[in-house]
């Protein structure tokens, strides 16, 4: 009996023993400081560690290339020097924003405007208000139209009395930090907030730039149905300035960490345009010295069909294919599977344009960032843009060929890609 109770009393104690070891020793919880056996395991993010391959991108790895001209500068402009890079890898759009993608930017502010009008809003748990995506907006409902009336052109605005949505009320609004700034703040004297970008960005493209683009040349009937009718759903973008090609990248980002946030998953670096260097090192498609996106030294192949949609000898448009732009996977994609690098459409790039950017650039990840306000002079607000385009001759298809436009101005032979900052995966995803 005794020995019953003794061994009963030993049971009991070692439990209460084993359980104060753990106690002392940590749970073994991945996100506490304490480890169940004591050693250094680290701490990891989430507790699902597989990143998501963004979907429509590819990897483009690191690597070194020689940016720059890869002949001879016929136009003895001296805006580009060949120089040694080294480049980390990133991630790139296979082809160019299209129409389609681009409405979902534009839907999304369009609803989000609206939904604040109606009132479709909720207090989450952080106290902050966020739009109820879950009650639907009835666009065909005339009750719904007479409170949203804030976003209809306003009377003496209308054709036959029709009311419309007014393209200059669809606006985004984004917070950003400024890194290149506040790596200046060294003594940390400067309030976080001074680093805080705020931006109010209508974001409907342009479509008059078809008329405006071209004196003397008929284009209405692209202004009317470039960007609405769905034939066009799957050509590029045109029409956006450098402005709402940032902003869009910026609603991209928000869109994909807030889903990542529902899941519970880790944030992901944010969505933006590629600096020069990185759209040149990506056009190349691991060709160091290739003069095209395809190698070259041909814009034809050998049965005499061009490999890019560009304005062939004297002017013939259609000798392409096509007058205009073609859809965004038209010709062969480079050897990293990017489609019209060259041709199609030009594209913004993040990067300051200046003549002497190679004499002072860095040879690692090489970028000359400058964030224009409205105050600043135009010079300061140039932006290279890279690949030619549709109604562009073929020098200016050249991996290497450099050129500007100002960063609030559209037109309709500029359009643009995002690429993202993540190592890569090796889960399946599109």
């Amino acid at each position: 009996m005794n020995n019953s109770i003794f061994k009963l009393v030993t049971l009991v104690f070692l439990v209460v023993f084993t359980s104060s070891c753990n106690m002392l020793g940590g749970s073994g919880n991945p996100g506490s400081a304490q480890s169940s056996d004591g050693q250094l395991h680290g701490i990891p993010v989430g507790k699902n560690q597989n990143t998501i391959r963004p979907y429509g991108m590819v990897y483009v790895p690191g690597g070194m290339f020689h940016m720059g001209p890869s002949d001879e500068d016929i136009s003895f402009t001296f805006t580009s020097r060949n120089k040694a890079v080294s480049m980390s890898g990133f991630w790139m759009d296979i082809t160019e924003i299209t129409n389609n993608e681009y409405k979902q930017f534009t839907n999304w502010v369009r609803d989000s405007i609206a939904a604040k009008l109606l009132g479709y809003v909720k207090q989450g748990k952080d106290g902050v208000e966020r739009i109820d995506w879950k009650k639907p907006i009835k666009w065909s409902d005339k009750s719904t139209i007479e409170k949203i009336d804030a976003m209809i052109v306003t009377p003496d605005n209308r054709i036959f009395g029709k009311k419309e949505l007014d393209p200059n009320k669809i606006i985004f609004q984004s917070e950003i930090f400024d890194f290149k700034s506040a790596a200046q703040n060294r003594d940390q004297t400067i309030p976080r907030s001074a680093f805080i970008i705020k931006t109010k960005t209508p974001v409907y493209p342009d479509t008059l730039v078809w008329v405006r683009d071209f004196a003397y040349s008929y284009n209405e009937p692209m202004a009317i149905s470039y960007f609405s009718h769905p034939a066009y759903g799957e050509y590029p973008l045109v029409g956006v300035n450098w402005k709402q090609a940032t902003a869009f990248c910026q609603w991209r980002t928000h869109i994909f960490n807030a889903y990542l946030e529902s899941k519970k998953r880790s944030p992901v670096p944010e969505f933006r345009l590629p600096t020069e260097a990185q759209w040149e090192y990506a056009a190349r498609g691991g060709k160091s010295q290739a003069q095209f996106p395809w190698g070259g030294p041909y814009l034809r192949n050998k049965k005499g069909c061009t490999l890019a949609n560009f304005k062939p000898g004297r002017g013939n448009y259609a000798e392409d294919g096509a007058l205009y732009t073609v859809k965004a996977t038209s010709y062969f994609a480079n050897d990293y599977g990017l489609f019209n690098m060259a041709g199609n459409v030009a594209e913004w790039t993040s990067s300051l344009y200046t003549e002497s950017a190679g004499a002072f650039n860095h040879d690692l990840n090489p970028e000359i960032r400058w964030n224009a306000k409205d105050s600043d002079p135009p010079r300061m607000k140039r932006k290279v843009i890279r690949g030619g385009s549709w109604k562009d001759v073929g020098f200016y298809l050249q991996t290497s060929s450099r050129a500007y436009e100002y960063q609030d101005t559209s037109k309709s032979y500029i359009g643009f890609r995002c690429v993202q900052d993540l190592p890569p995966t090796k889960r399946r995803g599109r």
